[in-house]
């Protein structure tokens, strides 16, 4: 007795042709889907720019010639060679490393000044805090003109103080005089001031950023190991040193990172307030002048490179040395 196999049908064929998508499959193409606009926006406005950049880094590239700029163009490590041998580059990158880790410093320790005075409730608390945020909010441009007028040697309020109750000489040009002498317990030394001044510019607009974190974070230590603390006799420093501060550790340490890319690729508060001149000349106001006043558009772009790859390099030691740490903690 012989049975006959009967031939697949058209609809059997395609029912197994298209196979239901499994559960997680289906979530896969919804992630997908959802994750497709922000891919598509990190690689027009990051992506890119960044290869785009590249590609002029190693390129002779001015202004006047960039429609020739392409893909198979003729690289080239000119770019590069220039900007080393360049003078002042050198020194620029010394004065951005100064200004990044001045600055850094600063708006840390200021923020975490501010978070612990304003931590406990009391009258006006809410007001104060506001008003703290006010340096961070504010156009930089305007607080940069506030700064240059509190600070000029003619009419600003810092000298007419410094000369009326100080007993100062003569007013001080902050912003444009490259350094001065001070002298301290007997010894002389002279200070960069302008640098000094940037620096304490950008530690002053920048505290609130680190203000807002630590504050946040000061929020959810638990107040049981503080009120142990005060019950076996602990004093407010040693309370700050071994409770507070090893909360905070891992904030300070990401904040640390965060404010130090930002500082080293700043531009426009050291621009408005000093041009780059009197020893203020960091990186990205370089950058700029290149592409400005050079119309080098090419060794523009290496410097930028430069830039990236020190803040690279920075980083990976903090993951290197801190990161590791700081997740062994938690």
């Amino acid at each position: 007795m012989t049975t006959t196999q009967r031939a697949p049908t058209r609809q059997s064929a395609s029912r197994r042709f298209f196979r239901p998508l499994t559960l997680r499959q289906q979530e896969n193409r919804a992630g997908w889907v959802f994750l497709s606009p922000t891919l598509v926006i990190v690689l027009v406005i990051v992506v890119l720019p960044i290869l785009w950049t590249t590609m002029l880094a190693f390129q002779r590239v001015r202004l006047i010639n960039i429609r020739q700029a392409g893909l198979f163009g003729d690289y080239t490590l000119r770019n590069f060679s220039a900007v080393f041998n360049t003078p002042g580059f050198w020194s620029s990158l010394w004065t951005t490393l100064v200004y990044s880790v001045g600055g850094t410093a600063l708006s840390v320790f200021g923020g975490l000044v501010a978070a612990l005075a304003l931590r406990r409730a009391f009258p006006g608390r809410g007001p104060l805090r506001a008003a703290m945020l006010l340096p961070y909010v504010a156009p930089v441009v305007a607080v940069a003109f506030a700064w240059e007028v509190m600070l000029s040697p003619q009419y600003g309020i810092v000298n007419e103080w410094g000369v009326r109750l100080l007993g100062w000489d003569a007013p001080v040009a902050f912003l444009s005089q490259r350094q001065t002498q001070v002298s301290l317990w007997g010894v002389e030394f002279d200070i960069p001031l302008a640098l000094l001044t940037v620096v304490l510019f950008e530690g002053w607009r920048y505290f609130p950023f680190a203000f807002l974190f630590l504050l946040a974070r000061l929020q959810a230590v638990p107040r049981d190991l503080e009120e142990a603390a005060l019950v076996d006799g602990a004093t407010p420093s040693q309370r700050l040193r071994h409770i507070l501060l090893p909360q905070l550790g891992p904030v300070i340490a990401l904040l640390c990172v965060l404010r130090f890319i930002m500082t080293f690729n700043k531009f426009d508060d050291v621009y408005l307030l000093t041009g780059g001149g009197a020893g203020t000349e960091v990186v990205a106001v370089r950058v700029y002048e290149f592409l400005t006043a050079r119309f080098d558009i090419g060794a523009a772009a290496a410097q930028a490179l430069v830039m990236a790859g020190v803040l690279v390099i920075f980083l990976l030691i903090y993951l290197r040395l801190f990161a590791p740490r700081l997740e062994g903690e938690r």
